[in-house]
């Protein structure tokens, strides 16, 4: 029998391989990673044999333990709704006066209610509530049908041109597009509007056409001192929040096509203690607003 080649400095078997002058050592295995693959082989046959695994036509092999992550999640749901039920029930019933004295109401209310705000509102109105282009920001802007907190449930609930039966309607003509207003007229009104809330750069007698034209034309929504009307819908004209624009081109754009924005009713969507929970989040949101 032929004696095997050993490595003269480990004093190993070589394998007879060789690469280059260089000779494989033919070493054994370490112990401690036979130990580990024995040990992982049977914790995978173990666990597949407790626990939910392969897959049938129908259905799957359910494990000896019988565990059901449906089960548990459906569990899980129960537990928290009947944790919840206890303050949801007074978000449904009891008044905003008393909820809002409630220290514990309003944290769980900022909690949750920022939560809800991201997965309904922040879409359009901005993670932070600060509004997008079309959209308005609810943290500092004034609110165009009034701020205080049950206006603000209403129209969270019905909505704003939206398909509920009792929906807020608002809309602004298109005074171009319907020839209700020359374009001389409305590039001078776009001038004037911009500088309500900015410099006034029109005067003498432009200025005097303009507020005229404003008067025969806007002011019956937007009021006479153009400060808004919540009896409209109508926005303020004299700050520096804007929808969709300030700049005088967006302001002709809306003088001439005029706006019809549309907030969805959420009555249906949200439950009542929902609605009324966003509407103590935003009034809450707007009082801390900076």
């Amino acid at each position: 029998m032929a004696l095997k080649e050993r490595d003269e400095v480990s004093g190993q078997v070589t394998t007879g391989h060789e690469w280059n002058g260089i000779k494989e050592l033919n070493t054994p295995v370490p112990m401690p990673l036979w130990i580990f693959l024995i040990s992982m082989t049977l914790f995978a046959v173990t666990w597949t044999v407790l626990m939910p695994s392969w897959p049938g036509i129908n259905t799957y092999f359910r494990g000896l333990l019988g565990v059901d992550q449906q089960v548990a999640v459906r569990q899980s749901l129960a537990e928290a709704e009947a944790e919840r039920a206890g303050w949801t029930e007074r978000l449904a019933n009891e008044d905003f006066a008393s909820l809002e004295a409630d220290d514990a109401i309003m944290k769980l209310v900022r909690q949750t209610g920022g939560v809800l705000f991201a997965d309904n509102c922040a879409a359009c109105h901005g993670p932070q509530a600060l509004g997008n282009l079309g959209y308005p920001n609810l943290a500092r802007s004034p609110m165009m049908w009034g701020d205080d907190i049950d206006t603000v449930a209403e129209t969270i609930r019905i909505g704003i041109n939206s398909n509920h039966g009792e929906t807020r309607f608002a809309q602004m003509l298109a005074f171009g597009r319907d020839q209700m207003l020359p374009s001389a007229d409305i590039r001078l009104l776009a001038q004037y509007v911009e500088g309500l809330s900015g410099a006034q750069t029109l005067s003498g007698d432009e200025l005097a056409q303009a507020e005229t034209l404003f008067a025969d034309n806007c002011a019956s929504c937007h009021g006479e001192d153009a400060m808004g009307m919540v009896e409209t819908g109508a926005p303020n004209l004299t700050d520096a929040f804007w929808i969709y624009g300030g700049d005088r081109a967006s302001i002709r754009q809306s003088i001439y096509n005029g706006r019809q924005g549309t907030m969805p009713a959420w009555e249906g969507r949200l439950t009542p203690a929902q609605i009324r929970l966003m509407a103590l989040y935003v009034v809450d949101l707007r009082a801390h607003a900076q």
